[in-house]
């Protein structure tokens, strides 16, 4: 007899987190999903890991859809349900994987969204001269974060994760760990390098004295572990910081921006990344540069190239 679902699922999540090393945001996304296919299970009376065949899964897919939820959530979901019942095979827990021939409507992908370079220019300009204005630790914090993820394509995760001797300051590069646990060593340019040294040599110390110099209370007393102490960013209070304040930070920078899309960290990945191909970059270094494990995830970005030369065609060729 098969084990209830919920500690399969359980096993399952633990396998992915440590055999596979799979991101805490991934895992996240996986018990999820998993955790509405549970109670939609349990709903139609399948306490069973064994009982959950294709029409289970098929009405799991189709109540998703009646809910109204986006082709691409419901295509993750499809993923995240062959990928359990793919491990359940393996694991001898059924001795068929009814996921296999489960099928999704494929998630329409848009284009990313891009910033120009004079508008990123200007808009980076204006957070060095408030940097420059305030002399606030946070402020110089701030400044070398943005030129670090548009000058080094990171994901936002890979950005909270550096620690101090991760910048080679020296070489200008830093390694990262991207998904998958993969490590690479990315480069970056003048401008970021300037910002990083300001905050390295003189903001981030400043925002350890001032959380140290705190009124000793448990609510303001920094965490002291050794993750925190070896923190490259950190949050005002001392301690590492994570990745809502970051997204924080982009959606305050990107609304000064003219245009529409996405106001998230990965708008600077994707403006980068763009950015490269439009002056020459080969596709394969640029693959190897954002860390895709497939050379077609980075071909998006040779569509978005392609789309902005048709648009600069219509607007400027006479007899477009």
């Amino acid at each position: 007899m098969t084990s209830p679902l919920d500690v399969v699922v359980d096993d399952y999540l633990a396998h992915v987190r440590t055999e596979r090393g799979y991101s805490e945001h991934t895992v996240a996304a996986y018990r999820s999903d998993l955790a509405d296919l549970l109670r939609f299970a349990e709903e139609h009376g399948v306490a069973e890991a064994g009982e959950i065949d294709l029409p289970v899964l098929r009405d799991w897919l189709w109540a998703a859809t009646e809910r109204g939820l986006a082709r691409a959530t419901i295509a993750r979901r499809a993923a995240s349900a062959r990928g359990f019942t793919a491990w359940m095979t393996r694991r001898g827990l059924v001795p068929i994987d009814h996921g296999a021939r489960l099928r999704a409507p494929r998630a329409q992908r848009a284009l990313p969204r891009v910033v120009a370079a004079p508008a990123l220019d200007e808009a980076l300009a204006r957070l060095e001269a408030r940097a420059v204005a305030t002399d606030d630790p946070i402020d110089v914090r701030d400044v070398a974060i943005v030129e670090l993820l548009y000058a080094s394509a990171l994901r936002v995760s890979e950005l909270v994760g550096i620690d101090v001797r991760d910048v080679d300051r020296r070489r200008r590069t830093v390694r990262v760990v991207g998904k998958g646990s993969k490590e690479r060593v990315v480069p970056y340019g003048a401008p970021a390098a300037r910002a990083l040294d300001r905050y390295l040599e003189l903001g981030r110390p400043a925002i350890l004295e001032r959380a140290r110099k705190g009124d000793g209370t448990a609510a303001q007393r920094p965490a002291r572990t050794t993750s925190n102490a070896d923190a490259a960013f950190l949050g005002a209070r001392g301690a590492r910081m994570g990745t809502r304040s970051v997204y924080a930070l982009v959606a305050g920078v990107l609304a000064e921006i003219p245009g529409t899309g996405p106001s998230g960290p990965h708008t600077f990945r994707h403006t980068a990344a763009t950015h490269l191909l439009d002056g020459g970059a080969d596709l394969r270094a640029v693959q190897e540069f954002l860390g895709h494990a497939s050379l077609g995830t980075t071909q998006i970005y040779t569509h978005v190239s392609a789309e902005r030369l048709k648009e600069s065609y219509r607007t400027a060729h006479p007899r477009a």
